[in-house]
């Protein structure tokens, strides 16, 4: 793609995507959060520390207990993106605390109303018409609101355990045309009819109102793998551990520091400079909607992924600029010289970018909480790296150089006239 209105397209599409991040946008239930309503961690905007110990529990919650519970609510965490938390275990007086960064769109910072988030916490079991418990919520590996694509009605449909799967093969075998009943500590949730017996480990509730009903239901299905009910017994409000200012002087910083380095790459490379600089907004752009749209926890260790994503970009397009003007000065007209520019400096930039990735990518399987945070955050720069840095970089250097006005080779700095 070679026109000269290549250029002023991927500016169009870079400005409208920049105000999309930083205003957001709302078409009725559709919604994008702009950068100001973005879920920030504890060290930045504060939260809550909740504490919770088991309901009705006649004896103490053994270590195995504990931590089960534990892992089921950082998995419900981890699946809301809150990724700056702090759940730890009290063995001795069998508390688990958690701590957790407040929503985007908080006005009340209301403890109490912002632990709902976590969803259920008391314990799921399902019974038969005697009243006897045939399942447990720990038996449930999975559970997700579908389309069946034969009837094309609403089901919720359950993985099973191995141990589960024995447990309700038995069950459903011997209660054909009778109600298994899904309490959430006394609380009747559903009562499905078992039509045969349910072999496999997997399993449909079936005549459900709608998906957004068999969606909700599944969800306090999945709530429910807590080995023991759980109740809150003390909300408290965290401060910023950053102060109350820790983000408006990181915002400040980041622009400064932006707008030198754009200083820089204009004055030294010109033309290829400017590129540069509409390729690291558009990098910017892309990661702030990564972050916005899935409301991803940005924490402190974030905002250091982003910080160093753009260094990237910016020793990417440095590494370009320099193979351009090299070949510009060895004599090859300017359309070549942009070629075997980018040739030339995508190696460089892919090894860099790929070893990136691959870090990444691990600290977002094996971590957690920041860790998660900063793997995540890290793994978007790179990859609009590759989209703005290199393709949409090339797409507008080579569409600027068919201005005539363009051509000149101070324009890339080099010495020597492209032709």
């Amino acid at each position: 793609m070679h026109s000269k209105r290549v250029f002023f397209i991927t500016v169009f599409i870079t400005v409208t995507l920049f105000f999309l991040s930083i205003f957001g946008i709302k078409l009725g239930s559709f919604e994008i959060k702009g950068a100001d309503q973005m879920r920030y961690g504890i060290d930045i905007r504060g939260g809550v520390e909740a504490t919770y110990e088991p309901k009705d529990w006649d004896q103490a919650p053994t270590d195995n207990e504990l931590e089960a519970a534990r892992a089921i609510i950082e998995t419900r965490m981890d699946a809301s993106n809150i990724t700056d938390r702090d759940v730890t275990i009290d063995k001795s007086n069998g508390k688990i605390i958690v701590q957790f960064p407040w929503k985007s769109d908080e006005a009340d910072f209301d403890p109490q109303k912002a632990v709902s988030e976590l969803g259920e916490t008391a314990r799921l079991t399902f019974r038969d018409p005697d009243g006897n418990i045939v399942l447990e919520g720990t038996d449930v590996a999975k559970s997700s609101g579908q389309i069946n694509q034969v009837t094309m009605n609403p089901v919720v449909v359950l993985e099973l355990s191995d141990q589960g799967a024995a447990k309700f093969a038995a069950a459903t075998g011997r209660l054909i045309g009778q109600r298994i009943s899904i309490y959430m500590d006394e609380t009747l949730i559903s009562s499905p009819i078992v039509e045969t017996q349910i072999i496999g480990g997997n399993a449909e509730i079936t005549n459900m109102e709608s998906l957004e009903a068999a969606s909700a239901l599944a969800h306090k299905i999945n709530s429910g793998a807590l080995p023991f009910s759980l109740v809150v017994k003390n909300c408290t409000i965290i401060s910023p551990t950053l102060g109350s200012n820790a983000l408006a002087v990181m915002v400040l910083a980041g622009k400064l520091a932006f707008m030198l380095v754009c200083l820089f790459m204009l004055l030294y490379y010109r033309l290829p400079g400017l590129v540069a600089c509409i390729a690291l907004v558009l990098q910017v752009t892309g990661q702030l909607l990564a972050l916005s749209v899935p409301q991803f926890t940005l924490t402190l260790p974030g905002i250091a992924g982003v910080i160093l994503s753009i260094g990237m970009g910016v020793d990417a397009n440095v590494i370009i600029s320099e193979r351009i003007k090299e070949e510009i000065n060895t004599g090859k007209t300017l359309g070549r010289a942009i070629d075997r520019g980018f040739e030339r400096a995508f190696s460089s930039v892919f090894d860099g970018n790929i070893t990136v990735i691959i870090v990444a990518v691990i600290l977002i399987i094996f971590g957690s909480g920041a860790l998660l945070s900063f793997g995540y955050t890290l793994l978007c720069g790179v990859i609009m790296n590759f989209i703005a840095g290199v393709t949409a970089s090339r797409l507008m250097i080579r569409s600027l150089s068919n201005f005539e006005a363009f051509r000149k080779p101070q324009f890339f700095g080099a010495r020597r006239l492209a032709k």
